[in-house]
């Protein structure tokens, strides 16, 4: 069997662009995707409260699991290495598009897995402790922090996107593509890119709108 799994994390997000990356891959692969599973819910919640967790319990040797990223599995390092390594005692295949990962029961998918994993935990505990420091610093500067009252925030929609946002700003992605990405408009993320730079301008490129 092979599975293909979705996962957005609010229902203001759209499934559209990870549902047409897996069937590009499955059409260069001449694979058939015999069943989907699309479910809205924070990576940080545990896989068995998922609809991941349900697959789980279906998968047997040789099946395949194909995702758009390994980020999808899960935000927490614990869950994703346990969901890999089930995977891989059961001898079934995850792939994930974007990385062009092909995580099997090897030694080499194990250590690529875990070192993946690891890097992408770190670097978005980094990016929030530097982005808390940065406002702690304008508090004490006697920067008046938040919107002001009343007015809507015109970025919440990307709120919990930093670390991705800031990755893709710094390989350099279109800004049209980081908008399809998260299913926003190009004004509200310009405004949240300033967010950004006014928080920590040293983890982004230099300022270019394109």
């Amino acid at each position: 069997m092979v599975y293909a799994y979705i996962r957005v994390s609010t229902d203001k997000q759209c499934t559209e662009n990870q549902r047409f990356e897996i069937i590009q891959f499955a059409k260069e692969r001449n694979i058939i995707i015999d069943a989907w599973v699309e479910e809205v819910v924070s990576g940080s919640n545990k896989i068995k409260n998922r609809k991941l967790g349900k697959l789980f319990k279906l998968i047997k040797k040789g099946d395949w699991i194909i995702t758009s990223e390994l980020s999808r599995v899960g935000r927490n390092l614990m869950y994703i290495m346990s969901f890999l390594h089930q995977c891989m005692e059961r001898e079934a295949v995850v792939f994930t598009i974007k990385e062009r990962y092909e995580l099997g029961n090897n030694l080499n998918s194990k250590i690529l897995a875990f070192a993946f994993s690891l890097s992408a935990e770190i670097e978005r505990n980094l990016i929030s402790q530097r982005t808390r420091e940065a406002l702690a610093r304008k508090k004490q500067e006697g920067i008046k922090l938040g919107r002001p009252k009343g007015r809507k925030s015109s970025y919440y929609k990307l709120s919990g996107k930093e670390g991705q946002i800031i990755r893709m700003l710094n390989n350099k992605y279109p800004l049209g593509s980081i908008c399809s990405r998260f299913g926003v408009c190009r004004n509200t993320l310009r405004i949240f890119i300033e967010y950004l730079y006014e928080a920590d301008p040293s983890q982004l490129p230099p300022r270019c709108h394109r």
